[in-house]
């Protein structure tokens, strides 16, 4: 493998997070906006205080949280701010309870990576079902569980990985190629989300203004 072969960037999200987050944001859009457009006296107010409040809160947590992995760096981006590292700098990178990465001697949680302890037991189970030679539990019909024989197809067959640690391994491989390539050193920065912050403190502050008044 050449030395100068270079890689695609990886992006790391999480699917459900968003579909949850668009769900909420249709949801409050609703609700607000009629409250907005019919309600009498302060609700308006109320509502379009409470929608700048709830909706970078929503954003924070589902939209925004990301993981973008290049040749050169390690960018992670979680609800409030954003950690940018060169390889170089990176020690680490683990999940436990939380998929997190150590950088010149500090801890940075990866929010987009989320930890299923679920989904770990079942492909743990499922794997040894398959090292003892016994037919691996498939689903039964609506995704109830169990299952047997029957149930299970040539792809069950297949070892299995939790969807965060397969994230994880790909991390850590590419960390570990990094560290014996040339790559740029530099100091790892933290950037805090402004953009999410403002509005949010303006919401909460116009809440409880609406509040003691």
């Amino acid at each position: 493998m050449s030395e100068s072969q270079t890689y695609a960037d990886r992006v790391y999200r999480s699917p459900a997070a968003m579909a949850a987050g668009a769900l909420l944001l249709g949801l409050a859009g609703w609700l607000g906006g009629d409250a907005i457009l019919r309600g009498d006296g302060r609700t308006p107010v109320t509502a379009a205080a409470t929608l700048l409040f709830f909706a970078p809160l929503v954003i924070a947590f589902t939209f925004r949280p990301a993981v973008f992995a290049s040749d050169e760096r390690l960018r992670v981006r979680n609800p409030f701010r954003t950690i940018t590292t060169p390889w170089a700098a990176v020690e680490r990178v683990d999940a436990r309870y939380s998929t997190e990465f150590v950088a010149a001697g500090n801890r940075y949680q990866m929010w987009s990576i989320p930890v299923s302890l679920r989904a770990r037991s079942k492909a743990t189970r499922h794997n040894e079902d398959i090292a003892a030679g016994r037919t691996p539990r498939g689903p039964l019909p609506f995704g109830l569980g169990g299952g047997g024989a029957a149930s299970a197809g040539p792809a069950d067959n297949l070892p299995r990985t939790a969807p965060g640690d397969v994230a994880v391994a790909e991390l850590r491989e590419l960390a570990e190629r990094q560290a014996d390539r040339e790559a740029p050193e530099g100091a790892v920065t933290v950037r805090w989300s402004y953009e999410i912050l403002a509005p949010l403190v303006v919401g909460a502050v116009g809440l409880l203004v609406l509040w003691i008044v």
